[in-house]
């Protein structure tokens, strides 16, 4: 923990916290509109989760989590359960390498986050666990995110798509579930062709305090970290006429 501590403020020396804004705005109107203050609470516990085969390796719900960091300023501290997160393709959603503070923590994954929140030189903090979480472990990573005023992050893995592990009760703010969809044709000499237009997610909001569930087909993060409404979705009449913020 003594390392950890000095290595956070090595990087704090030279980087700024965030801007003390309650919320953190998608950019995005129907999703902004859909949370409470319009946009994700700062100084708070979130949940993000990927659905379908991807459950186990969240690739969806890490880049999801990689957009929103790098929609923000300031070193990030990344703690991992195991090594097989690949850094450069953060980068594909906005968060540079070079902001992160990666540590492998093994089954210490909540106890590093909690310690990691008592370092007021972070930005964020960013948590992947595999399996079961209690109540009161919840509690006590959200309690800690008030305290310090950091966003907090959990990705939360599963080797099953349908763990009952990850709909258990939970002190988290906002609970995401992503899932890859395919990508439209986008030639119009090849209609039947799919995969060739931008990466599409099922973004579902499944809790959000003081809020109701919702759910949108997104365009994936870009390389700024922003999400943008699918094109047909984005003609719908109860959707916001903007695709992705300026």
């Amino acid at each position: 923990m003594r390392d950890l501590r000095e290595r956070v403020a090595r990087i704090g020396r030279s980087s700024a916290r965030p801007d003390g804004s309650a919320v953190l705005p998608f950019g995005l109107a129907p999703v902004d509109q859909a949370l409470p203050g319009g946009g994700l609470a700062l100084g708070a516990l979130h949940e993000a989760a990927s659905a379908g085969a991807d459950t186990e390796h969240a690739a969806a719900a890490t880049l999801f989590t990689a957009g929103i960091l790098a929609r923000m300023e300031g070193p990030v501290l990344w703690v991992l359960q195991q090594p097989d997160l690949f850094a450069p393709g953060l980068a594909c959603a906005g968060l540079q390498p070079e902001r992160i503070l990666f540590v492998e923590a093994g089954r210490h994954v909540l106890a590093v986050m909690e310690e990691g929140l008592s370092q007021p030189a972070l930005a964020a903090v960013v948590g992947e666990l595999d399996g079961r979480m209690a109540l009161a472990a919840s509690r006590r990573l959200h309690l800690a995110a008030e305290r310090s005023g950091i966003l907090t992050l959990l990705i939360r893995r599963s080797r099953g798509f349908d763990d009952p592990a990850l709909a258990l009760p939970s002190a988290a703010v906002t609970r995401w579930r992503i899932a890859a969809l395919p990508s439209p044709p986008v030639l119009p000499h090849a209609p039947e062709t799919p995969g060739l237009g931008p990466a599409r997610w099922r973004l579902d909001l499944m809790r959000c305090r003081g809020g109701e569930p919702a759910s949108w087909i997104v365009e994936a993060c870009d390389e700024t970290g922003r999400l943008g409404l699918a094109a047909d979705a984005a003609d719908r009449s109860d959707q916001a006429p903007e695709r992705r913020s300026a």
